[in-house]
C-alpha cells in the first residue's frame, strides 16, 4: 500500500511544479513569471509574466513591489521620433477584460532598480514579487531567475 501511495506520489509531482508557477486571483491568472540571470555589473534587472483577464471586466496594474529592492517600476519599450525604441516608466497598465496584458522583452516589463538580493537572481533561484491589481487586489508571485529566455521569446533580449 506505502508502495503504491509512493508511485502515485512520484507520478503527481510534475504537475505540482507545473501549476507552482501560474497563479489566480479573482479573475486574472498570471503565467510563468521569469526574469534573466543577473550579469556581475548589471544594476537592474527586469522581469516579465503575462496576465489572462478572464473576467467581463477590465482590470489595472498599479504598481508592483518586491523585498529584492526598494524600487520596482513597470515600464514599456516605446519607439522614439528618431526610430529608435526607448524605455520609460508608466504609471499603470491596463489589464481589457477577456485578454492578455504580455509583460516579455522589447515591450512592457517590471523593472527592479538595484537589487540589493543579488544571490537570489542566479539562475534557478526565485524570488517574490507582489503585483497590485485595481480590482482584484494583490498577488506575490515567485519569479523564476533563468539563464535564458524562454523559446517563445528567444531573440527579444534587452540589456539596462
Amino acid at each position: 500500500m506505502l508502495k503504491q501511495a509512493l508511485v502515485v506520489a512520484a507520478l503527481l509531482l510534475p504537475g505540482v511544479f507545473a501549476s507552482a508557477h501560474e497563479y489566480t486571483i479573482g479573475d486574472l491568472h498570471i503565467a510563468h513569471p521569469w526574469s534573466l540571470a543577473l550579469p556581475p555589473n548589471a544594476p537592474n534587472v527586469a522581469a516579465y509574466f503575462v496576465v489572462h483577464n478572464n473576467g467581463k471586466r477590465d482590470d489595472r496594474l498599479l504598481s508592483v513591489d518586491t523585498p529584492i529592492s526598494g524600487q520596482a517600476q513597470l515600464h514599456e519599450h516605446v519607439q522614439s521620433g528618431s526610430g529608435a525604441m526607448r524605455m520609460q516608466q508608466v504609471a499603470s497598465v491596463a489589464v481589457p477584460a477577456g485578454q492578455d496584458l504580455v509583460f516579455a522583452p522589447s515591450a512592457y516589463h517590471v523593472m527592479i532598480l538595484q537589487p540589493s538580493e543579488r544571490s537570489l537572481l542566479v539562475a534557478g533561484q526565485r524570488f517574490p514579487l507582489t503585483l497590485h491589481f485595481e480590482r482584484a487586489g494583490d498577488v506575490t508571485v515567485q519569479v523564476a531567475v533563468q539563464q535564458q529566455a524562454p523559446a517563445t521569446q528567444q531573440g527579444h533580449d534587452h540589456a539596462h
